[in-house]
């Protein structure tokens, strides 16, 4: 597929297999089993020497029907199974689908659960940014970012561990708000950690974003322009930083995203450092949000009323949320019965994956890891 070969007189370019080794491509393969692609995946790469000319995705290692399953579980079940696909968003995920069965059910979300959902998101996006930094520095040669990374993501999964009883896959929301209260220490130990991390973000800047190795890595690699991050369905930071205004919480405020005061980071190089920045600048935004809401909780409900058995009226239902990685969109056709007819998940990291055959292309090997850390991908959310 990759190699052409061609018997030749002249021996000087011949292997000892009679394989002309002018011009021919060698074809590699990066994983299933490899440590940057976070995950099971496979690229099948053909190189001219050290420069690629194809990247091939084989994906399907860990598909595991996800969306099969959903068809023959409740309502309430179903929107946990998505707490297993883009495992470090699953709060985000899970709010998604509680959103989709909420529009089903015409069901008014209290206040309280509301802003509640809003902060564990944010927290969600903070750990997940938090682990992609420490992940994206080590993949290109800096050990000490990971575990700086994880002293701060260690705090907020003690948090979540405090309210929801789980660190990864929370199960917290549920159709008409979240499963319990907040713990009563939930707003001391969030605001001790915003002082805490307000101060730890400025190192991250100096310890990578301005290291000049770092830089020279990133800047003016993988670029990929506007248009063509639209035409391949790119979305969230990969996407935001070739200028795509995408995101979710500005473009189809949910919740209360539309009373709190952030902006949407953009980014216009299109290139690896781009989008590192925008996930860089994103953290502080998530930070703002969380320190505007976290002593603004109203009383009341944490869960509106609901049947024991829910049902959806018969007909099509959406919704879509902005996870760490981008748009997550969730899509039920009911049947008026208490299992949905047919599910289907809209995952960023799948659309943003197809884009890096093209933005790869004509890089050399080494830049690689650098593009596919600056994508952020996790696997289970492409494969689903």
């Amino acid at each position: 597929m990759y190699r052409e070969t061609q018997i030749i007189e002249d021996r000087s370019t011949v292997s000892p297999t009679g394989v002309d080794l002018e011009g021919a491509d060698l074809v590699i393969n990066v994983g299933p089993q490899h440590p940057a692609t976070h995950g099971v995946l496979h690229l099948v790469i053909a190189l001219n020497g050290e420069t690629i000319k194809k990247v091939e995705p084989h994906l399907g290692y860990i598909h595991r029907s996800i969306e099969k399953m959903c068809e023959s579980l409740s309502y309430r079940q179903f929107i946990y199974v998505t707490s297993r696909m883009d495992y470090l968003s699953s709060h985000i995920n899970n709010h998604g689908c509680a959103l989709c069965v909420e529009k089903g059910l015409q069901l008014e979300v209290p206040a309280r659960a509301q802003v509640i959902r809003v902060l564990m998101d944010e927290l969600t996006r903070l750990a997940s940014h938090q682990l992609w930094w420490g992940a994206m520095a080590m993949d290109v040669g800096a050990l000490t970012p990971f575990f700086l990374a994880f002293r701060e993501r260690e705090m907020i999964n003690d948090i979540m561990e405090e309210t929801c009883g789980a660190r990864l896959t929370m199960n917290y929301m549920v159709p008409g708000g979240v499963m319990v209260d907040i713990h009563p220490d939930f707003q001391r130990r969030v605001k001790e950690f915003i002082t805490h991390f307000k101060n730890k973000i400025d190192e991250y800047d100096e310890l990578v974003t301005g290291n000049v190795i770092f830089q020279n890595r990133t800047k003016n690699v993988g670029y990929i322009s506007k248009e063509d991050a639209i035409s391949y369905g790119m979305s969230g930071p990969s996407a935001r930083g070739s200028g795509v205004q995408c995101d979710i919480r500005k473009l189809y405020p949910y919740e209360v995203y539309d009373k709190v005061k952030f902006d949407e980071i953009i980014e216009t190089d299109g290139d690896s450092f781009a989008r590192y920045m925008v996930r860089m600048k994103e953290m502080r935004q998530s930070l703002s949000i969380v320190e505007q809401l976290i002593d603004n909780i109203p009383e009341g409900d944490f869960q509106a009323k609901t049947k024991a058995v829910l049902k959806l009226p018969k007909g099509e239902f959406y919704s879509r949320v902005e996870t760490a990685r981008g748009d997550f969109g969730v899509y039920i056709i009911s049947e008026g019965g208490t299992t949905p007819y047919r599910i289907k998940f809209r995952s960023p990291g799948f659309s943003n994956l197809s884009a890096l055959d093209h933005m790869a292309r004509g890089g050399k090997i080494g830049d690689l890891v650098a593009i596919m850390g600056t994508l952020d991908l996790v696997i289970p959310d492409i494969d689903r």
